[in-house]
């Protein structure tokens, strides 16, 4: 209950309290408040007027006996009229009452509003206080209609005390957390922030609060306060804990004030150089401190010193561009992972997680991994043990997998059973990511179904038969390793699957070995069917059958089995319909259809692993399991080697192939573009980013497209873009690919096609849209569809940005779409074409070019050439063989344009004459112009 002064004692309240306290039973407890709440209901409705202590006092019976779990429906208005009152204590009763029992809905909420804007504006500094606290209290979206804009005005106005400051800009946080569409931004924003130099700390730490609310939404209003807030950092780390004596904690000045700095800075990037060189002195400050022995052994000067340590550290993982710094936090964490505090080694295995996705701090981390392998075995608590493991999935790179895995393995036979299916689902990302020998992949993944086969998910054992399916290399061992497994007395289902699959397509190459001959194989195999579920005796049927085409030897063996009744009187549908279906196949097939039906499974296409999403989706966006995402691309020197291909991509020969080999799959999943409402998109959003030059090398290999359609348009060390494109007539579709050759993921991605006015006009580009995160290793695919509406002479420019490491990237590149592209060849005969030839004969209708060869002078290529660029190439037609002739037309929306060329080789010169004639004169300049270039 709220303090009174000795005169204002409320003896009836006392007594009443008293009452209840003494009641034996519940019966007697209800009997009295009944009795309390007919006296108060007589006194409110009585002819007598009441005064302000005995309003008071009934309020707080009430408030009382509502807080003691029953109904009130009266009193209200009383609460009300104690609003008015110019006593405090009758005052505060009145705004506890209505802060607890007064709904949004209410009728009085009007009368309420009065009463507060009364005492807004009474500049009482008690009195606003109490008003203040009401509104944060009901917090209602009423509350924000009727006072958000009249709160920002008391908290920047000059002759406001402090204490009515802080509970202003607590006031208006609370508001702007419920309804923050009513909380107007203004002039006011910019003197709020002036606020962190206030001399009143207290008013400093509220406004801190409300201005890192404000600054994750809008980050441009409120980026002053950086500079600011740095500044009242480096006040209060370089202070003695005598300088701040109200605010010292155990001798830790101003924590909870440090902290909420801290956090503040960490919605902005890092500051300009000025505030940069100060920012890191406050933190290396903090680290220091951190290693003096404690002023004090009660823990509270320990934990607030740990407060604004590790809000410190986190500063410095989110800016992550001091190497300094971030080595130096990884070190102090490292000291903490052998701490007696469990709360400590758990903060230090989670900050060493995010610290480990930094090229910077990477190797520092990696120095701790026998301390966290320990941890592993020895932790008591299942929580801190799985941060453990979250750290050793986050430090894991080439040079360690094999450890780290084997000590996942090894504490996975001993682990909780809450945390064993993701303990499983790193062992195989893992695995498959640093496979560099993939035998040793092989034996990973079937140790891992061995050990915990229940919490093997669909997920890992279809990964490992698209990894073997796609590497011709590790087919035979992963036939001889699972046939070796089956041979066990109990074998989990999960093995019999991949032991059936593998068998099914690879048994074969250890066939002839007599251990292993078809019809162990098979026997090996059936001997399990009896065990096994419905799906994977089902998947054993289609294993059976795929022995029938590849040991005809064991065919009339495999057919006794499906004939038999409990396959083809199978209870279960399906497994009665490939038993019938499979045994005819065998019967009326010949040997070629079986051949062709059953033939090998093709490599699977698909780029991204499946048990990377399934991680990701167990565990939520944002968590620790992203960091393996989130990692930099470390040079060869850091992982002992360059990093590995992704096991799935292992199959393609060539990056061109690689990229463009999946132009027949299905195209990746299109989300919408990246919001700009986000506090990350736009604090560092890259929209207003001008669009960058052309990339080196971008019109040479603008050139090589115009006599071909698909091909690498552009690669650097982080990104590769493929095209593939068709043209018909005057439309056409292009397939762009945009890879990911890194192991991180790139964020915000957005391909951006750029047209001037005029190309604009003549050229209609139509394009989806692309998901914004492209993950390592990954590929998404990108289709423009095009309509050539009259004849151009410029090129769309692509444009791609994206951040990459905490690193802005911009690309262009000017995509090869050009007039010749709308070509449909025409064959004419010699007769035919010297006839249009002379029609053209106009200094308009021709252009032509003489020009040095740049490549040598080849027969074939140059007929490639032609026709790659779109003509016919005309045979027989010019008198002279030597030369080169073609035909066709231009097709756009509007109108068709006839063309004829012609190209005279002169060997001994080493030189073209090419001649061109058309309908129209920027036509045929515009195709001279393409032309010339290609040889």
């Amino acid at each position: 209950m709220p303090a009174v002064s000795k005169g204002d004692g409320m003896r009836g309240l006392a007594v009443f309290i008293s009452d209840i306290r003494n009641c034996k039973s519940k019966e007697a407890e209800i009997k009295r408040i009944n009795k309390e709440l007919a006296n108060i209901r007589s006194k409110f409705k009585g002819d007598k007027a009441l005064d302000g202590y005995s309003k008071k006092k009934y309020v707080c019976k009430l408030l009382f006996i509502f807080l003691l779990g029953h109904d009130i429906d009266f009193g209200h208005m009383e609460a009300v009229n104690l609003l008015s009152s110019n006593r405090y204590t009758e005052k505060q009763i009145g705004y506890l009452f209505i802060s607890v029992l007064v709904n949004s809905n209410s009728e009085l909420i009007r009368l309420i509003n009065n009463a507060i804007k009364n005492d807004l504006a009474s500049r009482n500094p008690t009195f606003m206080g109490l008003a203040l606290h009401c509104i944060a209290n009901v917090g209602s979206r009423e509350m924000a209609e009727a006072f958000a804009g009249e709160i920002p005005k008391i908290l920047v106005a000059g002759d406001t005390m402090d204490s009515v400051k802080q509970s202003a800009a607590l006031c208006l946080l609370r508001l702007y957390r419920t309804s923050p569409d009513l909380v107007p931004m203004g002039d006011w924003t910019s003197r709020v922030v002036h606020l962190l130099n206030d001399q009143h700390l207290g008013v400093v730490t509220a406004a801190t609060s409300l201005i890192t609310t404000l600054a994750q939404k809008n980050p441009e209003e409120f980026k002053t306060s950086v500079s600011l807030a740095v500044s009242r950092l480096s006040r209060i780390v370089t202070s003695a804990s005598t300088d701040l004596q109200d605010y010292t904690y155990y001798f830790v000045p101003a924590p909870w004030l440090s902290v909420k700095l801290l956090r503040l800075l960490q919605c902005y990037p890092p500051p300009d150089p000025a505030v940069r060189g100060r920012l890191t002195e406050c933190l290396e400050t903090i680290l220091n401190k951190a290693q003096e022995p404690p002023k004090s052994k009660k823990v509270q000067h320990s934990n607030a010193k740990n407060a604004v340590l590790f809000e410190a550290i986190s500063l410095i993982i989110h800016h992550d561009s001091e190497p300094n710094l971030l080595v130096r936090a990884c070190n102090q964490l490292g000291q903490f992972l052998q701490h007696r505090e469990t709360n400590l080694r758990y903060l230090a295995l989670e900050s060493m997680c995010t610290l480990a996705s930094s090229e910077f701090s990477h190797e520092a981390v990696k120095t701790h991994i026998e301390t966290v392998i320990n941890a592993l075995k020895t932790e008591r608590d299942v929580s801190v043990r799985q941060r453990a493991v979250d750290l050793l999935y986050a430090m894991c790179d080439r040079s360690n997998a094999q450890q780290i895995v084997a000590e996942m393995l090894s504490y996975l036979e001993t682990a909780d059973y809450s945390i064993r299916e993701e303990i499983v689902l790193k062992v195989a990302i893992l695995a498959e990511k640093y496979a560099v020998d993939y035998t040793w992949y092989v034996d990973t993944i079937l140790n891992l179904i061995r050990i915990a086969g229940d919490y093997v998910s669909e997920e890992v054992w279809y990964r490992v038969i698209q990894i073997v399916i796609n590497r011709d290399d590790v087919q035979g061992y992963a036939a001889k390793t699972v046939f070796e497994a089956l041979q066990a007395p109990a074998c989990h289902e999960n093995l019999v699957k991949v032991g059936g699959y593998i068998l099914g397509e690879f048994g074969n190459l250890i066939a002839g070995d007599p251990r292993s001959s078809p019809l162990i194989q098979f026997n090996l195999l059936h001997s399990k069917f009896h065990l096994c579920s419905v799906p994977t005796r089902a998947l054993l049927l289609s294993t059976y059958i795929k022995f029938v085409n590849l040991f005809p030897e064991v065919k009339t063996t495999i057919q006794d089995v499906l004939r038999s009744d409990s396959q083809l009187k199978n209870a279960d549908v399906e497994l009665q319909q490939r038993a019938v279906e499979y045994l005819r196949l065998s019967t009326v097939a010949s040997t070629d259809i079986l051949a062709t039906v059953l033939e090998e499974m093709p490599p699977f296409p698909e780029r991204e692993s499946s048990i990377l999403a399934k991680l990701k989706k167990k565990k939520g966006p944002n968590t620790v399991t992203d960091l393996e995402d989130a990692k930099r691309e470390r040079s060869a020197d850091v992982n002992g080697g360059p990093e590995p291909a992704p096991a799935s991509a292992a199959s393609t020969p060539s990056p061109s192939a690689d990229l463009l080999g999946l132009g027949a799959a299905p195209p990746a999943p299109v989300g919408p573009p990246p919001s700009s409402g986000g506090l990350l998109v736009d604090v560092f959003s890259d929209s207003p980013s001008a669009v960058a030059p052309l990339a080196p090398g971008s019109e040479d290999n603008f050139a090589r497209f115009v006599c071909k359609n698909n091909g690498v348009l552009f690669e650097n060390q982080l990104l590769q873009i493929g095209l593939k494109s068709e043209f018909r007539q005057n439309l056409g579709r292009m397939f762009i690919f945009y890879g990911n050759k890194t192991s991180t993921q790139f964020l915000n991605f957005t391909p951006t096609l750029i047209c001037s006015d005029d190309l604009q006009t003549n050229l209609s580009l139509q394009t989806k849209p692309v998901d914004p995160t492209v993950d390592g290793g990954a590929q998404v695919q990108q289709v423009v569809n095009i309509e050539c509406v009259s004849d151009f002479t410029e090129a769309p420019v692509l444009n791609i940005q994206f951040r990459y490491g905490g690193t802005f990237q911009n690309v262009s590149v000017k995509l090869p779409i050009t007039l010749n592209k709308f070509f449909q060849p025409t064959e004419m005969a010699s007769q035919d074409f010297f006839q249009r030839w002379k029609q053209l004969s106009s200094p308009q209708q021709e252009v032509q070019n003489i020009f040095k060869a740049k490549h040598p002078m080849d027969t074939e290529i140059t007929k490639a050439k032609i026709i790659g660029f779109g003509s016919a190439l005309l045979e027989d037609v010019d008198p002279n063989p030597a030369n080169f002739v073609g035909a066709g037309i231009i097709h756009t929306k509007t109108t068709q344009i006839g063309c004829l060329l012609r190209l005279e080789p002169n060997l001994q010169a080493q030189m073209y004459r090419l001649t061109l004639r058309t309908s129209k004169e920027t036509v045929s300049q515009r195709l001279c112009e393409l032309l010339s270039e290609q040889f």
